[in-house]
């Protein structure tokens, strides 16, 4: 029984020493095999693997995949005019030197952050004091972030990192400069709107007073030119009724008298007191001669 006993623990013992010294290494790790924090080995390909037991060797994994830091809270910076502004910023970044990054943190993902953490905040501070705000949030931002990243890659090489990209998600200004931007921006626009509105009014009344000059030029031109056609109409006219009393100036008195008796007869309240034997009712009579004056 109790070399039963016996065999069974060394069995399990075998199999524990086994176990130990059989690892496996997923495609999205690396694995790092160290004794006493000195590395012996890095494994960068999938598959099954063989190792002394502990504590003569062990193992960790690091991760292969990208890997982002994003600060929880926008940090705050000064500009070089002095002006404090909130910068939101991510980091996309993935190890590169499994050694390196494991004497660098011991495998540790949480220091590792800390210091990238670190690594950005030093290099945000360094592009952002030496630029406007105006720089930093649309002018250069672009310029921004590829100097940062360019900053932050010099330093995480260091470390066995390897920068993917910078972004600056938010740049905004603190609450109390919100306020008196808004202000400025508010004043900005009321001020435009009345040099509009004034530019407006001032072209206005020059339109007008155009409008006015044209109507006037052109009312006096078309009177003139009224007045120059009823002249030479009545100049015609004068000519026509020159022509008619030359040919038969009896005639041209009985049509002149006709106008005379249509003009003065138009209106039947009239009332007129005329001798009925005068010259003007000459044509009234038969015979077309005037009547004798009664003396």
């Amino acid at each position: 029984m109790n070399r039963i006993v016996a065999a069974l623990i060394a069995g399990f013992i075998a199999i524990m020493l086994l176990s130990s010294t059989v690892f496996v290494v997923d495609q999205r790790k690396y694995a790092i095999v160290f004794a006493l924090g000195e590395v012996k080995d890095e494994i960068s390909k999938p598959g099954l693997y063989f190792k002394l037991p502990p504590p003569f060797q062990n193992v960790i994994y690091l991760d292969k995949r990208i890997l982002t830091l994003d600060t929880p809270e926008p940090e705050r910076f000064i500009t070089a005019e002095k002006k404090n502004i909130l910068v939101d910023a991510y980091v996309k970044w993935r190890i590169v030197n499994p050694k390196t990054y494991f004497r660098s943190f011991g495998g540790d993902e949480s220091r590792a952050r800390n210091r990238m953490s670190q690594i950005v905040k030093a290099a945000l501070n360094d592009e952002i004091t030496k630029r406007t705000v105006r720089e930093v949030i649309s002018g250069e931002r672009g310029k921004v972030m590829q100097a940062i990243k360019t900053k932050v890659a010099a330093e995480a090489e260091a470390i066995g990192v390897g920068i993917v990209d910078v972004r600056l998600k938010r740049v905004d200004y603190v609450e109390q400069i919100n306020n008196s931007v808004y202000e400025r921006m508010k004043s900005e626009r009321v001020r435009v709107a009345n040099e509009l509105r004034s530019t407006g009014s001032a072209d206005s009344e020059k339109i007008r007073a155009d409008a006015d000059k044209q109507r006037t030029v052109i009312l006096a031109e078309a009177y003139r030119e009224a007045e120059k056609i009823r002249g030479e109409g009545d100049a015609k006219a004068s000519q026509i009724y020159a022509e008619a009393f030359g040919r038969n100036p009896e005639f041209y008195k009985f049509y002149r008298s006709l106008e005379a008796y249509r003009a003065t007869f138009k209106d039947k309240g009239d009332v007129m007191l005329v001798d009925p034997s005068s010259e003007f009712f000459k044509y009234f009579k038969g015979n077309g001669t005037a009547a004798p004056s009664k003396k």
